[in-house]
């Protein structure tokens, strides 16, 4: 019997809102989340610096948590180093991709923003991604490391107008290239979704694939533990497509930490005193438990 259903990992705080929109959708999920802050940034790693760190993490954590499913929330990761995470490890491994189908879709011009760790914009994955499903858009590329870097010490720290004002260079980026849809594809950028849409001004559409990667990974989790859904307190599981990803108690502090109360966040370095207030800020406002170090 697995001890958890889901482990979340990523180079550090990004992959967050990924395992909350799990929760959001399957309430009874089990799910424990990794944060490789030892490693981080990822997105300026070489591409084997990347296979080899993202492989030894997950071999911890399925030491310590044996989950049913791995979910790598993370994009650098999950482009450089997902096939040989799914080759090396016994048990499913789910990625995170940048969602340019998503985005082509979305756009009305057909001219699309990708903004992403300087790994990700320059990979031969996101290349294929692009050919295969965006070959009649123009795709304008950004990798933004301090965008990243901002995110991950300072989210909390800042006002609401510093993490506007980081999101500027990158927005000016886009506009001057005529962009009407982005995609946010490094997952630190979730974080501030709202923040970018509001120094957007209605400019540009911002996507990511939380909802997607949730879908996917309760699709491999029913498929591998030959269970229904209804099992992780799933509404509409008849129809996954049709799940319900609202939550009744969004903003509701205490609702929230009611349903993130079986999980835990843990890293793999604490980092200074600055550091260690931000990952126990965003646990706090999230209601996840802060477990310290793996």
């Amino acid at each position: 019997m697995r001890d958890i259903d889901f482990l979340f990992l990523d180079s550090g705080t990004g992959g967050l809102p990924y395992m909350v929109q799990l929760k959001q959708m399957a309430p009874d999920a089990r799910c424990a989340y990794i944060g490789d802050t030892a490693n981080f940034p990822y997105g300026e790693k070489t591409q084997s610096q990347i296979i080899e760190f993202s492989t030894d993490v997950l071999r911890r954590g399925i030491e310590r948590f044996n989950p049913a499913v791995a979910v790598i929330a993370c994009n650098t990761m999950s482009v450089a180093a997902l096939q040989t995470m799914r080759q090396t490890f016994s048990i499913p491994v789910v990625g995170t991709v940048p969602a340019i189908k998503l985005a082509a879709s979305c756009t009305q011009n057909r001219r699309i923003g990708l903004l992403a760790t300087a790994h990700t914009v320059e990979d031969p994955y996101t290349d294929k991604l692009i050919s295969d499903f965006a070959c009649n858009c123009t795709v304008f590329r950004r990798g933004d490391s301090d965008l990243v870097r901002f995110i991950e010490h300072n989210l909390f720290t800042a006002t609401s107008e510093e993490r506007c004002n980081a999101c500027l260079p990158a927005i000016e980026y886009f506009a001057r290239n005529d962009v009407d849809t982005v995609v946010l594809a490094c997952t630190h950028f979730t974080h501030i979704l709202a923040e970018f849409e509001q120094a957007a001004a209605g400019k540009l559409k911002a996507i990511d694939s939380r909802e997607g990667v949730a879908k996917q990974a309760l699709r491999v989790w029913a498929a591998q533990s030959g269970k229904t859904l209804q099992d992780l307190g799933v509404a509409c599981a008849d129809n996954i497509e049709n799940i319900h990803t609202g939550f009744a108690g969004a903003g509701n502090t205490e609702k929230q930490k009611a349903l993130m109360a079986d999980t835990a966040v843990y890293v793999t370095s604490l980092g200074d005193a600055h550091n260690q207030n931000e990952y126990r800020q965003w646990c706090t406002h999230s209601g996840v438990p802060f477990k310290g170090l793996l």
